[in-house]
């Protein structure tokens, strides 16, 4: 374990007094972090928007930021999700900028900071679990066939709204997809 670059605050840390209040979901990602390092959340597309997933535990376990990625199965991104973590408990830097290569088909993925703005819309079960706000969230965005990133104009249209910018604060987000109901 390498928590030591911040105090964890997690469930699995602490006791809040309120463990008899977790339901199955909080005991099976615990029941994950502990004997995996970090459960990933997936959410899948429905009649309200595309499908994500994000990491819980990562902080907890190796004291990287959380990872989250969007707009693709959400089985493919769980196996994203899964690539980057084995780097962090590896000991690769997870960080805002950073390219990471291997993770996925058709180029390096790029990882953006998450605002904090996005954690409820998003990330309820991982700010649940690790009662750390604000807990540091990157963004996992994935390139076009072409090598393009969705914020580039070049990207097409698709593409840009294939997933969020959450680095950008919710109301400076273009209206799409992931802003329907904010």
């Amino acid at each position: 374990m390498v928590r030591d670059r911040f105090h964890c605050r997690c469930v699995l840390c602490h006791d809040y007094g309120d463990r008899a209040e977790a339901d199955q979901v909080d005991e099976l990602v615990i029941g994950n972090v502990r004997a995996h390092g970090w459960h990933v959340a997936m959410v899948p597309e429905d009649e309200v928007g595309p499908g994500f997933a994000y990491t819980i535990g990562l902080a907890h376990t190796y004291g990287a930021p959380e990872l989250s990625t969007f707009g693709r199965d959400v089985h493919e991104m769980h196996r994203m999700l899964n690539v980057l973590g084995d780097l962090a408990a590896a000991g690769a830097s997870l960080e805002d900028g950073r390219e990471h290569r291997g993770v996925l088909d058709g180029g390096p993925v790029r990882l953006r900071s998450v605002d904090t703005r996005w954690y409820r819309t998003f990330f309820g079960r991982a700010t649940r679990i690790c009662r750390r706000p604000p807990l540091p969230f990157l963004q996992v965005t994935w390139p076009d066939a072409g090598g393009r990133c969705h914020w580039e104009e070049q990207a097409g249209r698709d593409h840009q709204e294939s997933q969020p910018c959450l680095w950008l604060a919710p109301a400076d987000h273009p209206v799409g997809a992931w802003t329907v109901e904010l």
